[in-house]
């Protein structure tokens, strides 16, 4: 199962008419996980033709406007949709008492508990785990609390050589399940095939970093260490640093730095200023440190 990760929105702060303030969707080990959830989200869901009822756990980095604005309607929408399964929401402390106000004003009924992780820690913590990813979180340094989020698939298990195994008659199916999990297999007369015969190995498991908004800060590096793919915002351009130190976020420049310093597989570019029209100046400026970087699309859909 391929891991997928669609761009919903990329912008910074307001709208236009051709991108939307940030919101990914990732699709990993048939989770589907939304990170951020900015103005306008469930349109591009829907635009995405995503599944509403798959989305089980939404993770926002900050409280500013442009990255959770769009949560109370798509929570009011799980409602009318007919949701009935618990959502589990990560975010700052405050997330709760935000939605809360909200739904209580306008009498928002969800019949569906929300399940709140509110996080306040200044290190990277494991706030996510099932039997096949992690979700770990990165502390960003922005004008207000923030992390990123870093999402990795658990080792997979090895895959059954059919073609080897057919060959012993003492080899049922009952044993697949430790020959997946790598052990030998001890034939009645002592004999010891080795797993490496009977098996082949799996797909590496793949990690993916989304690092909001943050002024440059290389003690992410640790933390997001050879990811295979690393989504960092970069809403001004180097000659504007300044400015980017001053309003809490990163030029192109630097994330590409952040990006070559831990040695990702990939780097995507977001959160863009509305002051650039034509964007491409972002990979211009970011590939004379990362070659391997790239714009986002609205509604682009990246294998991972």
């Amino acid at each position: 199962m391929s891991t997928y990760l669609t761009i919903l929105g990329f912008n910074s702060a307001i709208p236009t008419i051709n991108s939307s303030p940030t919101s990914q969707l990732l699709e990993m080990e048939e989770r589907s996980f939304l990170i951020d959830c900015g103005e306008g989200t469930q349109v591009q869901l829907r635009k995405a033709k995503a599944r509403f009822s798959k989305i089980n756990h939404i993770f926002i980095s900050h409280l500013h406007g442009d990255h959770c604005f769009g949560l109370p309607g798509l929570i009011a929408s799980f409602r009318l949709l007919g949701r009935e399964n618990p959502l589990h929401v990560y975010g700052p402390k405050g997330i709760k008492k935000m939605l809360e106000t909200i739904f209580t004003i306008t009498e928002t009924h969800r019949g569906f508990e929300v399940v709140y992780h509110e996080l306040d820690k200044d290190y990277s913590e494991k706030i996510y785990e099932d039997n096949r990813v992690e979700v770990y979180t990165i502390p960003l340094d922005h004008r207000i609390y923030c992390n990123g989020y870093l999402f990795k698939e658990k080792p997979k298990d090895r895959h059954i050589n059919m073609a080897e195994v057919s060959k012993y008659s003492e080899i049922e199916s009952c044993d697949y399940h430790y020959l997946k999990a790598g052990k030998d297999f001890v034939l009645s007369d002592g004999y010891v095939l080795k797993n490496e015969i009977l098996t082949t190995d799996p797909l590496a498991p793949v990690s993916y970093a989304f690092c909001s908004d943050t002024r440059y800060l290389e003690s992410v590096v640790p933390i997001i260490k050879d990811v295979t793919v690393l989504y960092h915002e970069s809403t001004f351009l180097h000659d504007l640093k300044e400015m980017a130190d001053y309003t809490g976020h990163s030029t192109a420049l630097e994330a590409a730095t952040i990006a070559k310093k831990a040695n990702v597989g990939k780097l995507i570019l977001g959160h863009f200023s509305n002051r650039y029209g034509d964007l491409t100046v972002f990979t211009d400026e970011a590939r004379t440190v990362f070659p391997n970087t790239y714009l986002p699309k609205a509604l682009d859909c990246v294998k991972i």
